[in-house]
């Protein structure tokens, strides 16, 4: 049966849930600090403490100096008792002995109450610092414990608390004591009083994990969220996408019937969120941003200065739902796209289109290719002024001439933006390439007008040299820069020069090796092209289209010491009869001479086809696919004989090998 500190070792284990290396360490530390209060032991000597978890029997273990004779039991031991613990000692050396004093543990329960408490305090803290590190940016649940005017306190996990700050609360929201709430774990604080948890239901993140919580598409990986934004309690628009073939991105997180979604919109304080798809289209992505409103066109120019702008034109029945309540609907849009989006109706789109052409030169080209269109136009206008009903074909009109005017706008801007980095392009050919890589701050400005510079985006000396010599009055138009700046500037400029690019060695023998490696490789791959030719040119004048025919009982090859010179001789007449096309190879290679001893001639065996019918050996000529020979000659000067082989190609990786002698 187990004492009475192994029960409350065991009660203390499930009431703090803390390892159970943690608290044992907890309780020796507490040991060695009352040790050291009830000897009044200095901080110097090393003390170590050791408890049974079962028994709770306390041992001491302290550090002290081996003497012949004792004067100071806390810090000096007999020569003797030294030796029964470790038999090597000696007098001046220092060893660690048992130094339990009498009836310790009822003493240090009293004196290290507070020292355990604090041990077991700080490590709950650290399990609780370290659990939610790892809960950061997830969802975590909590019950309300305290409502105040600035904040709500839930309590968690790990018996911590979260504080959900007002801003991180969702507008209209209330909540009630002892309500089970989800919500974000948003940022965690380490404080010397422990983990300062902050929880938000306002964050989009918070919408992000309940979608992937109630979408089983989002949390497996076949549909991404490429983009949220939101204003809690009112809004919120989400984009998202497949990656895979087949899936409906947008159904798939709105439910049968919109069970999914609704969910999410109970959970949101009912919450509006619209789910749209994401588009590469930039054109495309936007119009969908601004549902539920219809949109007619999209112009986007990138090229202009500033942010790059988006201008939505839409009907006129729709302008008001496009821009939303307080201009919610557009406020949303723009952050989902990261586009600065300009909405206007039809007619208000035509107006400024014939306004812009007519009174800026910039366009005059554009105004002129007009002249016929707009007339018609601004009787259009003028009718629609005087609210006289406008025709749906006069609509068109207009959609058509703003269609024109904004892609001609459009493509002057391109243009521009071209012509202006050819500009830019010209003028950092004639700087050398150091001046890109040498920083503003080594040019003796002082630090205010180097920061003015760097903010206005010169971060180098090459930077700055082409901003004055394509537009230097956009330097003098920096606040805080004068005309005498300005002279300063360009003195400085003036004045600085740029070190030669250093040609570590390094660098050019790896360069010389690569080009001396790089040669023979070079020579071997023409001399193997080469190679490949004069093989295919052999193969070609050795490769004959060879009938089906009926052979003559084999022969055997007679073996006769003829000379080298004359078998290749006979071998290259018989390649050269097989090349040509009228007459056709009809004997087996094996007959294709005989040696006599005393000459060598060369007989050639013919073979008759007299009882088969002439169509029927065109038709195997037909069938007979050609075949590849390989002549190869080797002597065996074991036989004193010259081998003749031939190789013939019976499939992608199968040859056959015949040998002649």
């Amino acid at each position: 049966m187990k004492n009475e500190f192994a029960l409350a070792f065991n009660e203390v284990l499930e009431e703090k849930q803390l390892p159970k290396e943690v608290i044992l360490e907890a309780l020796e530390a507490a040991m060695v600090s009352a040790y050291r209060r009830a000897v009044n032991a200095s901080n110097a000597q090393h003390v170590e403490a050791s408890i049974d978890p079962e028994t709770g029997k306390v041992i001491i273990f302290a550090e002290k100096e081996v003497v012949e004779d004792v004067e100071d039991q806390r810090t000096e031991v007999a020569l003797g008792e030294a030796q029964r613990v470790e038999p090597e000692a000696e007098v001046g050396s220092m060893v660690i002995v048992e130094t339990t004093p009498d009836n310790f543990g009822r003493v240090a329960a009293q004196t290290a109450r507070q020292v355990i408490q604090q041990r077991i305090r700080e490590a709950e803290r650290e399990a609780q610092l370290e659990y939610f590190n790892h809960q950061l940016g997830e969802i975590v649940s909590g019950v309300v414990q305290a409502i105040s005017s600035q904040a709500v306190t839930l309590g968690l996990d790990k018996k911590a608390e979260g504080i959900m700050p007002r801003n991180h609360q969702i507008p209209g929201e209330r909540f009630r004591l002892h309500d089970r709430v989800r919500t974000l774990l948003a940022e965690v604080k380490a404080t010397p009083r422990g983990p300062q948890l902050i929880l938000s239901r306002a964050h989009r993140n918070f919408l992000r994990r309940l979608l992937e919580n109630e979408v089983p598409e989002i949390y497996q990986g076949l549909v991404e969220i490429r983009s949220i934004a939101r204003e809690p309690g009112h809004r919120s628009k989400v984009a998202v996408s497949a990656l895979q073939a087949g899936v409906d991105p947008v159904g798939a997180c709105v439910g049968m019937r919109g069970v999914r979604i609704q969910a999410i919109v109970r959970e949101l304080n009912d919450e509006k969120i619209d789910v749209i798809e994401w588009n590469q289209d930039p054109s495309g992505y936007i119009a969908k941003a601004l549902s539920p409103a219809r949109v007619t066109g999209v112009y986007l120019d990138e090229h202009t200065r500033g942010t790059k702008t988006a201008t939505v034109v839409v009907p006129e029945d729709q302008l008001s739902l496009a821009i939303g309540r307080d201009g919610q609907n557009a406020r949303l849009a723009a952050k989902l796209t990261a586009w600065r989006i300009d909405i206007k109706s039809l007619p208000e789109a035509t107006g400024d289109a014939l306004n812009k052409i007519q009174s800026d030169p910039e366009f005059a080209a554009m105004a002129e290719a007009e002249t016929n269109t707009v007339s018609q136009i601004e009787a259009i206008l003028v009718k629609k002024d005087e609210g006289r009903p406008v025709t749906p074909e006069e609509y068109s009109i207009l959609g058509q001439f703003v269609d024109r005017v904004e892609h001609g706008i459009i493509g002057m801007h391109q243009a521009e933006r071209s012509a202006e980095l050819e500009r830019i392009a010209q003028a950092k050919e004639n700087i050398p390439a150091t001046a890109f890589k040498m920083p503003l701050e080594e040019l003796n400005f002082t630090e205010r007008i180097t920061n003015l510079l760097v903010e206005a985006g010169n971060e180098t000396v090459g930077d700055l040299i082409v901003q004055m010599e394509l537009d230097s009055d956009a330097i003098l138009g920096l606040n805080g820069i004068g005309p005498k700046t300005m002279e300063n500037i360009e003195n400085t400029l003036a004045e600085v020069t740029f070190p030669e690019p250093e040609i570590v060695e390094e660098d050019v023998e790896a360069e010389e090796a690569e080009r001396v490696e790089g040669e023979p490789e070079a020579e071997e791959q023409v001399i193997e092209a080469e190679a490949v030719v004069k093989d295919e040119q052999v193969e070609a004048a050795i490769t004959t289209e060879e009938p089906q025919v009926a052979k003559p009982e084999a022969v055997e090859p007679v073996i006769e010491t003829a000379p080298v010179e004359e078998i290749e001789k006979v071998i290259q007449e018989e390649v050269v009869a097989e090349t040509e096309p009228e007459e056709e190879a009809d004997t087996s290679f094996e007959e294709i001479f005989t040696l006599e001893p005393d000459a060598f001639e060369i007989d050639v065996a013919k073979a008759e086809f007299e009882d088969e019918d002439q169509d029927e050996i065109e038709t195997r000529k037909k069938k007979k696919e050609k075949k590849k020979k390989f002549v190869e000659m080797e002597y065996d000067p074991d036989q004193d004989v010259v081998i003749v082989k031939r190789k013939r190609k019976r499939d992608e990786e199968d040859w056959e090998e015949d040998l002649d002698y």
